[in-house]
């Protein structure tokens, strides 16, 4: 991935579009796709979005119960149980996709936590790079023969404006010298877009091409774990919890960038970018305010994601995808 390939386009679309602007008159028939964290805020109305448009789709869920109460009224999509924190979970859900089915087209990897209290996972990994980036990582791994099998699979990856928090913290990525929520959780959205440029150069020879995005600003349950008085003091809700702040979008305008990154042919033969209201992202510099878009340099970094790729091999385990021919 370079600086000059990461250049907006003509795109139909906006900030303001939703997921039925993206959607309409696609036709999706005979394809399936994978949603993870697809039964709540963003996931669910991507769901929504694509099996109305005649797509398959696997939700995997922490909570099946409560997915299948959210998915209730939705036709088309089966829901399996896969717990990101848990490999032999991801893997157990992997082996389920396997045997079922023979292609996947679309992997959007839309779940994840936000500025969580320290939490530890695995052999010690923190909690948010290990749920965020390392969970996906190894879905995708353990599901790329079924990607290339596609001839012409898709995977998007959420990242965030807050990858511009933190690069890779090459010499402590796991914050055993103190450990702060907003860091942590910068880190792990730069790891989802190097995981995305890296998977894109692996894939591209297979028809596996790869995008990270952020969705825009939006109230979801992404904030759980923020108080109510966090939220406020960032003017992002008022008293009552209602939505105040600027430039928020609503779960289908936050949806759209990654069913358009899923579809849109603007895209063909392109891959390894990061996208941002349904167009492709400017390259910002660290004197650029988050809030004003963009994608730093480091998130992009080819080097850095080939870095990540291997580390992340090391420490998951992970069946490696072919190497670039």
């Amino acid at each position: 991935m370079t600086i000059t390939e990461q250049q907006p386009l003509r795109s139909p679309f906006s900030a303001a579009s939703s997921a039925e602007d993206v959607m309409a008159g696609i036709d999706l028939a005979g394809r399936t796709a994978l949603v993870t964290g697809g039964y709540s805020g963003l996931g669910l109305a991507t769901t929504r979005a694509l099996t109305a448009a005649g797509t398959r789709v696997i939700v995997p869920a922490r909570r099946p119960e409560v997915a299948r109460a959210a998915l209730s009224d939705v036709d088309g999509c089966e829901i399996i149980p896969m717990d990101l924190a848990d490999l032999c979970s991801v893997r157990a859900a992997a082996t389920q996709i396997r045997e079922s089915l023979t292609k996947l087209d679309l992997l959007l990897a839309g779940a994840g936590v936000m500025a969580t209290q320290e939490r530890r996972i695995g052999p010690g990994w923190e909690g948010q790079f290990a749920i965020n980036h390392l969970g996906h990582f190894t879905l995708a791994c353990e599901l790329y023969p079924l990607l290339a099998a596609a001839n012409g699979a898709r995977v998007v990856v959420n990242s965030s404006a807050g990858h511009a928090l933190s690069d890779i913290r090459r010499n402590d990525p796991h914050f055993r010298t103190g450990y702060d929520k907003w860091l942590a959780y910068g880190q792990s959205k730069t790891a989802n877009s190097l995981f995305a440029v890296h998977l894109d150069t692996l894939g591209r020879r297979d028809g596996v091409r790869a995008f990270a995005l952020h969705p825009g600003k939006i109230i979801t349950g992404l904030q759980r774990e923020m108080t109510l008085q966090e939220q406020i003091e960032r003017g992002w809700v008022d008293q009552n919890g209602t939505v105040v702040g600027a430039d928020f979008k609503t779960a289908s305008q936050g949806a759209a960038t990654g069913l358009w990154a899923a579809t849109s042919t603007l895209l063909d033969g392109m891959g390894g970018r990061y996208l941002e209201d349904c167009n492709i992202a400017r390259t910002s510099t660290p004197d650029d305010d988050m809030d004003n878009g963009g994608v730093r340099e480091y998130a992009i970094n080819a080097d850095s994601a080939a870095r990540l790729w291997d580390s992340s091999l090391a420490a998951t385990g992970a069946a490696p995808t072919p190497a670039a021919r």
